[in-house]
């Protein structure tokens, strides 16, 4: 349903009505419907223009679909059904899927289309598309139209109500955007369109990006961006929305409805006029903010898209079981979420109450399975254990370790009792994993890494604390997490040299681990181990990886840097590969998400001399 917000500048020009649609990836004749049904409803409002987002029609992620003939075929037949739909007099932008203009090639194009009166508008040199660069490393199958004369790459569209440019996507975000919006406004364009069909993102926003553009060209910019869920690869990519108008620099209409469809009726003039927030929001809240409610988008659009309705849970009395029960208990009845703290041999008092107190205020359903007794049971079956065939000799055993029990504890929780419980009760498992684990494979296949989604799979561990804390002052009309949750050391409580009672917990500086894990993951280019010392002994290792602490304090010496790294990083392009990709899909708020192919190649570890 649409939520509409009207706003008007001084100088009432050309009305224009931004359509902030939820585009179903691989459906274009069930896009185009609903786009036709926003024209109708745009002409009664009295808009003349009626703007949507990029590759409308056919949806960003479609896989194989790219190369199917009859799908494009399908997405060629819907945009000319939009077209028809402006012979009533309003005229329609869009992005649609675009062969090859000169036929030489079976490569597409991402293009964007104005149609009006029932005909498609072109440029100055009859083309009747502005395409869009391939830079992007998601959209490797469209060729790249900074190339090709054909595709009249930074020329606008001549309309009736003037000549309008548009610079599609990513493009807008490129270091070459404005100088392509500089060309189009050269070529003539009056009017500049973003259409987006942009990932959410929590460590980034466009309005900033979007405002230098509005400023280098002084032509007013219209942002309209898709929501929903479209899947890449194991990589589930939340659309935000955030459509508005830009122009000298300001965002002067309302940011449309985080991760909603929404509809900005918009009349661009010539005077700006600027939209101020109702209160001051610090960098990291808003971050939080965001992060939280495209999750709540991501984790419901799922949800209904695959028809699932029960959802069971680990509650372990930690962080990452809290926000995602917390997350589950927006989105689905409380009868239909069950929570079962599981305790093992080591867990402590203090945490399982922690879980039972968050169940009760939550007001979903409940239970405790211990499962030391069959802990226990599997341990003396091994011990008892005698082996025959090659190699073996009289009396030879297979006893575990202490560090093989660790593993069956949490086995036992994921593959055997959640497991069950969801067989019973008819849902899925929810996987509580987040990206610092991922990282370094700091979890157990079939264990606690399994279920149908890890909402929370792509959160480093200091922001599943700050969007668990949003929520909870924000969102939930009373506290929904305890205190307790929050100030209790992160432990997997698999051991006794894990026990939160007496102050102990995961190996991990989380603090610290989180940044270098990232800077790994999603800096580009990495960072080598070669770097980390020079910043070391330069004293700005902490500035450079954005640590707020002491690092000296953590390593006191360069030795102890390179052997902190270097078991990290061990494991993070070791054993941890095969279980990223073992381990459930991942709800993305990043541009760097683990799923994607870019980082499912196994290399080797190599490393210089420490020093070096």
């Amino acid at each position: 349903m649409s939520i509409k917000g009207n706003w008007m500048l001084s100088s009432d020009i050309n009305r224009i009505y931004l359509a902030q649609i939820e585009v179903i990836p691989g459906a274009p004749a069930a896009n185009a419907s609903q786009m036709v049904a926003e024209i109708a409803a745009a002409g009664v409002a009295g808009a003349k223009l009626v703007v949507f987002p990029e590759l409308a029609i056919s949806g960003r992620f479609v896989g194989d679909l790219w190369h199917r003939d009859a799908f494009i075929t399908a997405c060629e037949a819907a945009a000319v059904e939009v077209c028809n739909a402006t012979r009533g007099g309003v005229a329609a932008a869009f992005g649609n899927v675009v062969r090859h203009p000169c036929n030489t090639t079976k490569r597409l194009c991402n293009g964007f289309f104005i149609a009006e009166n029932g005909r498609f508008c072109t440029t100055d040199s009859g083309v009747p598309f502005i395409a869009k660069s391939a830079e992007h490393y998601l959209d490797l199958h469209f060729y790249d139209a900074r190339t090709d004369p054909a595709a009249t790459f930074g020329r606008p569209l001549i309309t009736s109500i003037g000549a309008i440019g548009a610079v599609i996507g990513e493009d807008a975000l490129s270091d070459s955007a404005i100088a392509l919006c500089r060309k189009l406004e050269g070529n003539g364009a009056t009017l500049l369109l973003n259409p987006c069909a942009l990932p959410f993102a929590a460590e980034e926003s466009p309005a900033a990006a979007l405002a230098a553009l509005s400023t280098a060209t002084r032509l007013p910019l219209c942002h309209v961006n898709t929501v929903g869920v479209q899947d890449h690869g194991k990589v589930f990519f939340i659309f935000s929305g955030e459509s508005g108008v830009y122009h000298c620099g300001e965002r002067i209409s309302p940011a449309a409805e985080l991760c909603a469809p929404a509809i900005i009726h918009a009349a661009v003039g010539k005077e700006p006029t600027s939209v101020s927030c109702s209160r001051e929001v610090s960098v990291d809240e808003q971050r939080a903010g965001r992060t939280a409610h495209a999750l709540l988008h991501g984790t419901g659009t799922m949800l209904r898209r695959l028809g699932l309705q029960r959802v069971v849970i680990g509650l372990s009395g930690g962080i990452d079981s809290a926000l995602t029960a917390l997350l589950y208990s927006r989105l689905i009845d409380p009868a239909d979420l069950l929570l079962l703290n599981l305790p093992g041999p080591y867990s402590s008092p203090t945490t399982r109450n922690l879980a039972r107190h968050l169940a009760t205020t939550l007001g979903c359903r409940y239970a405790e399975v211990p499962i030391t007794p069959a802990v226990e049971f599997t341990r003396q079956q091994f011990a008892e254990l005698r082996l025959n065939g090659p190699g073996s000799h009289s009396g030879d055993r297979l006893p575990l370790s202490d560090y093989d029990l660790e593993n069956v504890q949490a086995r036992d929780r994921g593959g055997r009792v959640l497991a069950a419980a969801a067989a019973a009760f008819g849902g899925v498992i929810s996987c509580n994993t987040n990206k610092t684990e991922l990282a370094i494979g700091y979890g157990t296949l079939y264990g606690d890494i399994c279920g149908w989604l890890a909402a929370i799979g792509d959160l480093w561990k200091g922001d599943v604390y700050g969007v668990a804390r949003y929520l909870n002052d924000h969102i939930c009309s009373e506290p929904a997490i305890p205190e307790g949750i929050f100030a209790v050391k992160p432990s997997a409580e698999l051991s006794a040299a894990q026990a939160v009672d007496e102050g102990r917990g995961d190996p991990l500086i989380y603090p610290y681990h989180d940044k270098l894990f990232r800077a790994w993951v999603e800096r580009p280019g990495g960072v080598a181990e070669e770097e980390l010392v020079a910043w070391y002994r330069s004293g700005t290792l902490a500035q450079q990886l954005n640590y707020n602490g002491d690092v000296a304090a953590i390593f006191p010496d360069v030795d102890a840097l390179v052997s902190d790294s270097r078991r990290w990083w061990r494991l993070y392009q070791g054993l941890a590969i095969a279980k990223r990709l073992q381990a459930p899909p991942v709800l993305a708020v990043s541009r760097r998400p683990f799923g994607l192919h870019t980082e499912s190649q196994s290399t080797p570890a190599v490393y210089g001399k420490p020093g070096n």
